[in-house]
């Protein structure tokens, strides 16, 4: 179970794909319009009614642009995903009823694991970044630096209880038709903390190593891949690979900006500028670029594409800086929101990429001299092969794979 945007679902497919393989019976439940992934992966597929598409260029999505902090970005999300989540709680419910054991993203977690206690059925949680609070890093989804032991500490804490906020209409009703007692939702973090609840996290320890001050449960497992199968690229982007020296990629995911023109003819120029040719991905945000020199894409998948190019700009998202880490090729992470610039200073940090350059700031003449360091470096271009080359030898699936055996003994 899952919600949010295309990187909060594709490492499922993968996951799933594996677990069907070790023979068990797999749904995926998330948004609907998720349900070609599921399918390519053999795996089956119940809807959740939510388009989260449609909601982040609402109205109310595009307000987030308006708010330039991490804090206020997330106040925002909290408080649309309030009314969200009411929506998906009979989905959730309906697919629960159907499973014999529950697999939980942190984006559903809180309301999951009601309905599985509800339903006397085990439950795992599945998170694909470091939630829980610890003293070495403050909480990625702020966006923010170190602020010391203590204050990490206390931000991640407070966090979690803000994040528990976005289920508090839908828990009351949830907890009552199941037979639940009422409790608050400070209350049931707190039980889940106390009862070791299980959680394995889908990125490298190479790349975020476990906090030594997790609880006993809190365990990392290696990356989960998206499932792509052996889909061939597009002939007119063979073409393009074959027609030239290998180009840089540049996409942003599933983030949208507030201005799609202007941010592409500056990553034009800055390309230009620093001699390179370019893959550019169309996304959410609408990204294009015309030219002998530019190719606009739509949906390839990374683990096809990646190693053919000479670098990789995105916005930093777990499931694309985990892609471009496992191609081997360095990166200029360009974050926007949220866990994206904890994911962006990991790069930095890792010596494959030259420099985090937020949306905001970014020109043809910033964007340029980054990646005119990156694809120039040699020592970069070596640690991300080496960094790449780890990775690939993980095998994240497989302590998943364990851990839902266990559940079932």
């Amino acid at each position: 179970m899952t919600a949010g945007s295309r990187g909060d679902v594709a490492p499922f497919t993968g996951l799933g794909h594996g677990l069907a393989r070790a023979g068990h019976e797999v749904t995926l439940v998330t948004h609907g319009r998720f349900e070609p992934l599921a399918a390519r992966a053999g795996i089956g597929f119940h809807a959740l009614p939510v388009d989260p598409r449609a909601e982040l260029e609402s109205s109310r999505g595009r307000a987030l642009h308006r708010s330039t902090t991490g804090v206020g970005k997330l106040a925002r999300v909290i408080a649309m995903a309030r009314t969200l989540a009411v929506e998906m709680t009979d989905d959730l419910v309906a697919a629960a009823r159907a499973s014999d054991a529950l697999l939980l993203s942190g984006s559903v977690a809180p309301l999951g694991h009601a309905i599985a206690e509800g339903l006397s059925l085990p439950s795992l949680g599945l998170n694909l970044q470091p939630l829980a609070a610890t003293r070495e890093f403050a909480p990625p989804m702020l966006g923010v630096g170190s602020w010391g032991t203590l204050g990490n500490r206390i931000a991640g804490v407070g966090l979690n209880l803000a994040v528990e906020q976005v289920f508090a209409a839908a828990l009351p009703p949830v907890r009552a038709r199941l037979g639940l007692p009422p409790t608050g939702t400070a209350a049931a973090l707190r039980a889940r903390e106390r009862q070791g609840w299980p959680v394995l996290h889908g990125f490298s320890p190479r790349v975020v190593a476990r906090p030594r001050d997790w609880r006993s449960g809190l365990d990392v497992a290696g990356y989960w891949w998206p499932y792509d199968g052996d889909a061939p690229l597009p002939d007119d982007l063979r073409d393009f690979l074959e027609a030239g020296p290998p180009p840089v990629f540049v996409g942003l995911g599933s983030a949208t900006v507030p201005d799609p023109a202007r941010v592409s003819a500056e990553i034009v120029r800055a390309l230009r500028r620093a001699g390179l040719r370019g893959v550019i991905q169309r996304g959410w945000a609408g990204l294009t670029a015309t030219g002998d020199d530019m190719l606009t894409i739509d949906e390839v998948p990374h683990s096809a594409l990646f190693p053919h190019m000479a670098a990789v700009v995105h916005h930093a998202g777990a499931g694309t800086t985990a892609a471009g880490l496992r191609a081997g090729v360095p990166a200029v992470p360009v974050p926007i929101q949220f866990d994206e610039s904890f994911w962006a200073a990991r790069l930095v940090a890792l010596g494959v990429a030259p420099r985090a350059l937020p949306l905001r700031r970014l020109t043809a003449d910033t964007l340029g001299a980054a990646l005119i360091r990156a694809t120039r470096d040699a020592g970069c271009r070596e640690r991300a092969r080496t960094v790449g080359a780890h990775i690939r030898a993980e095998d994240g699936a497989a302590p998943v794979v364990e851990a839902v055996n266990r559940l079932g003994s």
